[in-house]
């Protein structure tokens, strides 16, 4: 099983730029899809971005293309969420999750982090 640990979170005016950081422990990620996702005040969780055990293995959803970059360090089992151009919708808990495939729904991913809390006001 493995354990992630997410960071980075905060509050953010509109426009602004955070990221955030999930360490990978307890098993090799190098082989390991993950990935980010949200979950906002009364909505239901929602993919973000996904990547492979390879950086061209990437996917993101349509509403964070352009201002969202996903990336991964294996050298130190951590995935990365670049945030920029951030909304007051990108208002979120936002959850790290690894995987046996690389996919966009929940059942894709065994494995959740506790959250990091995303506030950007406007």
């Amino acid at each position: 099983q493995v354990q992630l640990a997410e960071s980075g979170g905060g509050v953010v005016q509109a426009g602004g730029s955070l990221k955030l950081s999930c360490k990978a422990s307890g098993h090799s990620s190098i082989t390991i899809p993950m990935g980010w996702f949200r979950q906002g005040s009364g909505k239901e969780r929602e993919f973000v971005a996904a990547i492979g055990w390879r950086d061209s293995s990437i996917k993101y959803t349509d509403s964070v293309k352009g201002r969202f970059t996903i990336s991964r360090d294996n050298a130190k089992d951590t995935i990365y969420l670049q945030m920029d151009s951030l909304k007051p919708e990108d208002t979120a808990v936002y959850y790290c999750a690894a995987g046996l495939r690389l996919g966009v729904n929940r059942s894709d991913y065994t494995s959740w982090g506790q959250g990091t809390e995303v506030t950007v006001s406007s």
